[in-house]
């Protein structure tokens, strides 16, 4: 546990860093901008969240589909991202991803058939993945994409230990703190959404 403790830190000081460099115009263009793109506070925000619904909200045995969901309509959608003309207000929509997450946690104590959670967070995936394809660098996709997927299972991996943790924190009181946690998500969410 110290050393999970240590490396949600970590990540946690290296996204502050890097959080200012994850949007159009601050040049991707390399395996390290694909690696920072995803600590934009919105995308951080959304990939921890997904890691904690899922341990919270879905069996034991199929956590995995959560992230796994997410990773694969993240790469989907940023291909069509690099081809396609980007939709309309499509920082509103990660923004709002955000938003979504926040009430997924509220309800993750008395969760929602793992159906509808999953498409939820493909469909949220999808304008996460979209974004970064609009990004992508001239020098090329793979590069770039196989930076993304590695800091997104990473952030993704934190949150499953953050839901675990909050699981044996928390006990009963596991429904409270994860609904104060997706108010608090939510906020964010709202927050980004107003300064756009």
């Amino acid at each position: 546990m110290k050393l999970l403790t240590k490396s949600l830190f970590t990540v946690a000081l290296v996204s502050t860093a890097l959080a200012a460099q994850a949007h159009t115009g601050h040049g991707t263009s390399s395996l390290m901008e694909g690696l920072a793109h995803p600590f934009g506070l919105d995308h951080l925000l959304a990939m921890l969240a997904v890691g904690i619904w899922s341990v919270s909200a879905l069996p034991a045995s199929k956590a995995w589909q959560g992230p796994a969901t997410f990773l694969q309509a993240l790469v989907v959608s940023a291909m069509l991202g690099t081809v396609g003309a980007p939709l309309p207000y499509l920082e509103h929509g990660v923004s709002l991803s955000v938003m979504l997450f926040g009430a997924m946690l509220i309800l993750a104590a008395k969760p929602m058939p793992p159906a509808i959670g999953l498409g939820l967070i493909a469909a949220a995936a999808s304008l996460h993945g979209l974004a970064h394809g609009a990004e992508t660098p001239a020098s090329g996709f793979a590069g770039y994409a196989f930076g993304f997927l590695l800091t997104t299972a990473a952030l993704h991996l934190g949150g499953v230990g953050l839901g675990l943790a909050i699981r044996r924190l928390f006990a009963e009181r596991r429904g409270i703190a994860l609904g104060s946690l997706g108010t608090i998500l939510g906020g964010a969410g709202l927050y980004l959404f107003a300064q756009l």
